[in-house]
């Protein structure tokens, strides 16, 4: 009679244990299974070693003894064990029916590689368009109420969307300048390309383009008819498939890791074409205004914002930063220039992982001559709304910004004024504290969480003014009617908060030196930006502007870095 030994303590269910005495199982199920009740005269026999029935440690002289297992334990036991046999049996059918369905695929596969489809020579030869082209004289649709063919194309793109019906393919090619819907049917459908085809395959199709079916929808209502297409370069499929490299759950360091493959997504290249055609709108709006744009070195030996946030390097056995801002250099500009402007990168070495904080960002600049502080601010304003209106009259870029920021709306004039000390007053109403937790005072830099909520609940632009001038940068102009405070200027957005810094300049010699001075910094390095004022002074003011905080806004992006193709901040500088 075969004995089967199960010691619930110190026995094993794996493989080294065999159900002998010396090498018992740990469960009756697991005896079950390795031993099935069905054989003739089977006896199960278990023990507790180490515990007694009540959980009590056994004596370690008393005798451990063999008993056999209770009727309630082998009916639970035995139905674990037909649950785990009909799992198995189902696991079994499974792998067999899959099998043979990926036998039959591979099949499929094989034939399918015989097949080898020709271009049709007496084809009218295919005129090659990118696939936004929809001028009639370029592109002619076939109808369904005409029987007049349509234009005979070329497109080449890549993969967007690919779905199959019975004898019908359906891609979306995209080419970086518009979609096109494609319909591949017969020969072409049963090819080996086409039924392996992944997304972002780059391929090149010939066909026929006709009008959409009424009730049928495709970009632009217009589809290509395949008669011929070319696989230019496959892309990877299965675990290194792009769907699974850039997840829209997946992690968002991960996200960034892969940014150069998260920018082919709608809503990242969406972005970066409003961004181009922001870019775009303000340099139109900065010529239309007699602005000459300049490109000042991004290597520098002076500092405009603080040390503390200098990027730093060795030039040459010299010390050189990367800059902080070309405002000083824009200035030396303003007599033999006129007003200038200039689109740069800017660098801050701040350890800031806030969503509106980058360590390289585009920094649009611009000085003017000869104003007032009320002349710098009408500047603006102006200067934004036509940035806006510019933008939203391109109707492509119209229909992304409405994609993403459907509420938006462009801001109506003029622009909330607020003074600095208003606004303290405004946020201790609102109690709305300080970083320390206490009431805001007079002094008191506004920090950002309580200057975006203050923001937020006003709900439209804001010029935030009249700074003190012991939390402003040394250059800044002191309000002649106040000189506790400068005049300077924030613009503040719902949503973001400041996109813009800006202020009139000190264009007094003996205030500058002064203002060196109170900041312990040596003056000789600046010497070129202190002769402004001894060569012709003139009150002169600026400000610049962070692109992708006015993306941020004019997108409803969360965060700045959703605004820049490769974002750098604390921790990043990859890919």
């Amino acid at each position: 009679m075969p004995t089967i030994y199960i010691d619930e303590d110190v026995g094993r269910d794996e493989s080294s244990a065999t159900g002998t005495e010396t090498a018992p199982y740990k469960t009756l199920v697991h005896a079950y299974v390795e031993h099935p009740p069905t054989t003739e005269g089977i006896q199960y026999l278990t023990r507790k070693s180490q515990t007694d029935a009540a959980g009590e440690d056994v004596d370690p002289a008393a005798k451990l003894e063999w008993k056999p297992a209770t009727k309630s334990a082998m009916k639970k036991a035995n139905n674990l064990w037909e649950q785990r046999k009909k799992k198995a049996a189902k696991e079994h059918e499974l792998a067999i029916r899959e099998k043979a369905e990926a036998d039959k695929r591979q099949k499929v596969l094989e034939d399918a590689k015989k097949i080898v489809i020709k271009e049709d020579t007496s084809l009218p030869k295919p005129v090659r368009v990118r696939l936004d082209v929809t001028d009639p004289a370029i592109v002619k649709l076939r109808t369904t109420e005409s029987d007049e063919a349509g234009t005979r194309v070329r497109v080449l793109g890549r993969v967007h969307r690919a779905r199959a019906q019975k004898d019908v393919v359906f891609i979306t090619l995209t080419d970086g300048y518009g979609y096109l819907q494609c319909v591949l049917t017969g020969d072409m459908v049963k090819t080996y390309d086409i039924m392996t085809l992944t997304l972002e395959t780059s391929m090149s199709i010939h066909g026929e383009m006709r009008a959409v079916p009424p009730k049928q929808h495709a970009p632009n209502d217009r589809e290509l008819h395949a008669d011929f297409f070319e696989i230019i370069g496959k892309a990877a499929g299965d675990k290194e498939a792009i769907t699974t490299r850039v997840a829209p759950d997946a992690d968002p360091q991960t996200l960034y890791d892969n940014r150069h493959l998260v920018l082919r997504g709608e809503t990242s290249s969406s972005v970066m074409k409003v961004r181009a055609a922001t870019l775009r709108a303000f340099r139109k709006a900065f010529e239309e205004t007699r602005m000459l744009e300049v490109t000042p070195p991004a290597m520098v030996q002076t500092q405009v914002e603080g040390g503390s946030t200098l990027f730093g390097f060795d030039y040459y056995g010299e010390s050189a930063y990367l800059t902080q801002s070309s405002q000083l250099y824009l200035e030396t500009c303003l007599p033999s220039l006129g007003d200038v402007y200039c689109v740069c990168p800017s660098f801050r070495a701040e350890k800031s992982l806030t969503r509106r904080h980058l360590s390289e960002y585009t920094h649009i600049e611009a000085e003017l001559d000869f104003i007032t502080f009320t002349d710098l601010l009408d500047h603006l304003e102006d200067v934004i709304c036509r940035v806006i209106d510019y933008t939203l009259a391109e109707p492509e870029i119209a229909a992304y910004i409405k994609q993403l920021n459907p509420d938006f709306k462009p801001p109506s004039r003029p622009f909330r004024r607020m003074k600095y000390d208003d606004a303290i007053q405004w946020l201790i109403e609102h109690e709305i504290p300080n970083e320390e937790g206490q009431p805001h005072q007079f002094g008191d830099d506004i920090a950002e969480a309580a200057e975006r909520r203050m923001t937020d609940i006003i709900n439209q632009p804001i010029f935030l003014t009249h700074f003190p001038a012991n939390i402003k940068a040394f250059y800044m102009k002191k309000d002649p009617e106040d000189r506790r405070v400068t005049e300077s200027v924030d613009v503040l957005m719902p949503g973001v908060g400041e996109i813009v810094g800006g202020s009139m300049r000190m264009d007094n010699w003996d205030e500058l030196m002064a203002a060196y001075k109170h900041e312990g910094m040596d003056p000789k390095p600046y010497y070129w930006y202190t002769d402004q004022r001894k060569y012709g002074t003139s009150p002169h003011g600026g400000y610049g502007l962070g692109l992708e905080r006015f993306l941020a806004w004019l997108c409803a992006r969360y965060t700045v870095r959703d605004c820049s193709l490769y974002p750098r901040y604390t921790g990043r500088c990859t890919p």
